[in-house]
């Protein structure tokens, strides 16, 4: 019989479409792991709110992975900071949920602090230990973001609550390690690392020219590349005011690619952010080289990543961060701010640039450098590929996750289903083509 893990993301499914206001790296992350995890033998079932009601209660996802939508407030998107008010809805539904089972969980996984309160009461109720990753800290958010982070106040003593209850807390990054210790009072013992990764089936070096060409994209043009959430603690402004010093201090043109947002086609009345972008790219007077994609599969992000000559990322803070290391596995050169695990996954003048954030002067510097010097792209492009390979796959991580289980008496699984193939990093034997509307 193998053992079945609860894991608990309340408002980030692995269902959702990435890259809008409330879908990202931990919906990601939380996808990943599980499938991970469930080629090394686990029985995962995944716990999150259900948002619509057309979706039925299970969904048999991938083999081993169950995604389980429980009942809490309306049946229809709501924004995660108002979702606190719901989570007693949450934990009782889904206490029935686990009755109907005859109560398989051996652990619960839960991700965010909403998803570890609920575990917490699992744990009062039905007395099963539970383990939590974060992925971001409401203190930090707070220091970083002021009055303009709309979480409720309870959320700082919730988490200093699930700090002191959890069996163990995982830290994505040395930065969140310390957080943890210095603003929590967290024991040290209680912490281990383990960072997110990437996926090697899907983030792999692609010919520039070849990428370019999918995507209907200039051959001749530098291009800059910003991929993600769309909203405003990711820094997007600053890449913008960095591309418009460029042109105006070195006459460097740059055409700056922006793919996320709430829909596939650039929408500012979907995606404010947009809007609010847009106008800035005007008053910069670089609007005729800002081009805003809008929502991509995560199938065709390798081909952005590809096409570009350097990846930018610089959000005021970052928990973690996974676009660095997709742009890394991909052979792209990535300048990104100094904060939280961006400043782990890269090696300051070695597998990339970081700088401060909020400041396009020090932008503009590395990436004119980075312009200028091809040699400098390739070498950063090689020591990248070497360091995200070797530190931050997700195997790697569903392994060690694995490990900490065993702590609790869960033992390890061997491999029940034949993994797939992996492309070869650096030149992929085939590409099946993916076609892109050149006028994305």
């Amino acid at each position: 019989m193998k053992w079945k893990i609860a894991l608990i993301s309340e408002h980030a499914s692995p269902l959702s479409e990435v890259g809008g206001i409330d879908a990202g790296g931990q919906n990601i992350a939380v996808a990943e792991l599980a499938q991970q995890l469930a080629e090394i033998g686990y029985e995962i079932d995944i716990f999150t709110r259900r948002d619509n009601q057309q979706v039925p209660e299970v969904v048999n996802w991938v083999p081993g992975v169950r995604v389980i939508h429980i009942q809490a407030g309306p049946a229809r998107p709501v924004p995660k900071e108002t979702l606190l008010p719901l989570m007693d809805e949450f934990t009782d539904n889904l206490i029935r949920f686990s009755r109907r089972e005859r109560h398989p969980y051996r652990l619960v996984h839960a991700h965010f602090f909403m998803s570890a309160l609920v575990a917490s009461r699992l744990k009062t109720k039905l007395g099963i230990p539970f383990v939590v990753t974060f992925h971001a800290l409401g203190k930090v958010r707070r220091l970083m973001l002021g009055e303009t982070d709309l979480f409720p106040q309870e959320r700082t003593a919730i988490e200093e609550q699930i700090v002191r209850e959890a069996d163990q807390l995982i830290a994505l990054c040395p930065q969140e390690r310390q957080d943890l210790i210095q603003l929590y009072g967290a024991d040290p013992n209680k912490i281990v690392m383990i960072p997110n990764g990437f996926n090697p089936r899907s983030f792999y070096v692609v010919d520039k020219h070849l990428a370019r060409l999918m995507l209907g994209l200039d051959p001749n043009e530098i291009i800059l590349l910003h991929l993600g959430r769309m909203v405003p603690r990711k820094g997007i402004d600053n890449v913008v005011r960095a591309a418009a010093q460029l042109r105006r201090e070195h006459g460097i043109w740059t055409r700056l690619l922006i793919v996320g947002g709430d829909s596939e086609t650039p929408d500012p009345e979907l995606t404010p952010e947009i809007g609010r972008l847009q106008q800035l790219a005007k008053a910069e007077d670089i609007a005729d080289w800002v081009t805003f994609v809008g929502r991509r599969g995560r199938d065709q992000l390798r081909y952005f990543y590809s096409a570009a000559d350097v990846f930018v990322t610089t959000p005021l803070y970052e928990p973690f961060g996974l676009t660095p290391l997709e742009a890394m596995a991909c052979g792209v050169p990535v300048v990104g701010s100094n904060v939280g695990g961006i400043k782990h996954t890269i090696v300051d003048g070695q597998s990339g640039f970081l700088v401060p954030p909020n400041d396009p002067a020090a932008l503009a510097a590395k990436l004119l450098s980075l312009i200028q010097f091809p040699r400098l792209q390739n070498a950063l492009r090689g020591k990248a590929l070497r360091r995200v390979h070797k530190s931050f796959t997700w195997m790697s991580a569903a392994r060690t996750t694995a490990q900490l289980y065993e702590r609790f008496g869960i033992p390890q699984q061997v491999p029940t289903r034949p993994t797939q193939a992996v492309p070869s990093t650096l030149f992929p034997a085939t590409l099946t083509p993916n076609p892109l509307s050149p006028s994305a």
